[in-house]
């Protein structure tokens, strides 16, 4: 029988952990306040950045978004953003990815201030990250550790295989799957689109961390009797339903039932873990400027 590894479970224990902070943030007159920058029409940046406004309301806390036209001048952009990290009562800033392709990526990212990057993306804080002392984590890597927490998933001295090497989950995922702390300290592998032949290496993995994009890549027969999947993909297939589609992760559930032990299911395993990471971060980010200023 495989353990289902629920997000959702996670997300609400996370949840039910922050009221107390928050109610404690507020009787000294801080309401955590996290700013979105979207630009575009982009369908799945508009219904995440609903969902991201939705469960801060439901907790009582404020969310700003700004949303710009795809051919927004940069300067205005950067305009919005120093306004924004000008702001007190703006606790966490949040650029949604992707941005328009005439914009640089990197350079808009440095732009918000670190200690308003409840993203985690400014290049600052992977800095802190790296050297294991970090400021604000990556909100999907950061969600995944906290599954691995919460179901007692210890991953020391384990072998861990990430598929993808993005700045958005790959690389920070291996750096904090790697560091000797509780929980963690495991052996990593990181395969990619360079790797000759991934089976050789999910083969041997305890624990296979799959951020590709590839709709049910990843078989059973890829993998070793017993081990964890995280599948953080979510992909569109064509069904036969009315939507027209369904979603599935970069796992094909059905065949890696055979070998693994426990795996987060798609939809609702990473994806609540990833809003509420954000929610924990913003909050971080009030309690740390309440004790800064």
């Amino acid at each position: 029988m495989v353990q289902i590894l629920s997000g959702k479970e996670v997300s609400r224990k996370v949840y039910s952990d922050l009221i107390p902070r928050i109610d404690s943030l507020k009787k000294q007159g801080i309401s955590p306040c996290l700013a979105v920058i979207l630009i575009g029409e982009n369908p799945a940046s508009k219904i995440y950045v609903r969902s991201k406004t939705r469960k801060f309301e439901s907790l009582g806390l404020h969310s700003k978004t700004i949303h710009l036209e795809k051919s927004i001048d940069e300067t205005e952009l950067i305009g919005n953003i120093q306004s924004l990290n000008n702001t007190k009562d703006i606790h966490g800033i949040l650029i949604q990815l992707p941005l328009p392709k005439q914009m640089d990526e990197l350079k808009i990212l440095q732009l918000v201030s670190p200690d308003k990057d409840v993203d985690g993306f400014h290049p600052e804080n992977v800095g802190l990250l790296s050297i294991g002392h970090p400021r604000f984590i990556s909100c999907t890597p950061k969600g995944i550790m906290r599954i691995f927490d919460h179901y007692n998933i210890d991953l020391d001295g384990k072998h861990v295989v990430l598929l993808g090497r993005s700045n958005i989950v790959g690389r920070p995922m291996s750096l904090l799957t790697g560091t000797k702390k509780k929980g963690a300290n495991a052996t990593i592998t990181v395969c990619h689109s360079g790797t000759k032949y991934i089976p050789d290496f999910t083969s041997s993995a305890d624990v296979v961390i799959s951020a590709m994009g590839v709709p049910e890549f990843l078989k059973g027969k890829m993998l070793k009797k017993g081990s964890v999947v995280i599948d953080v993909g979510i992909n569109r297939v064509e069904a036969d339903n009315e939507k027209g589609y369904r979603l599935v992760g970069d796992a094909d559930w059905n065949s890696i039932q055979e070998n693994v032990s426990a795996a987060t299911p798609v939809p609702g395993g990473v994806g609540p873990m990833t809003i509420a990471m954000l929610v924990e971060n913003t909050v971080e980010a009030a309690e740390r400027n309440m004790v800064n200023s």
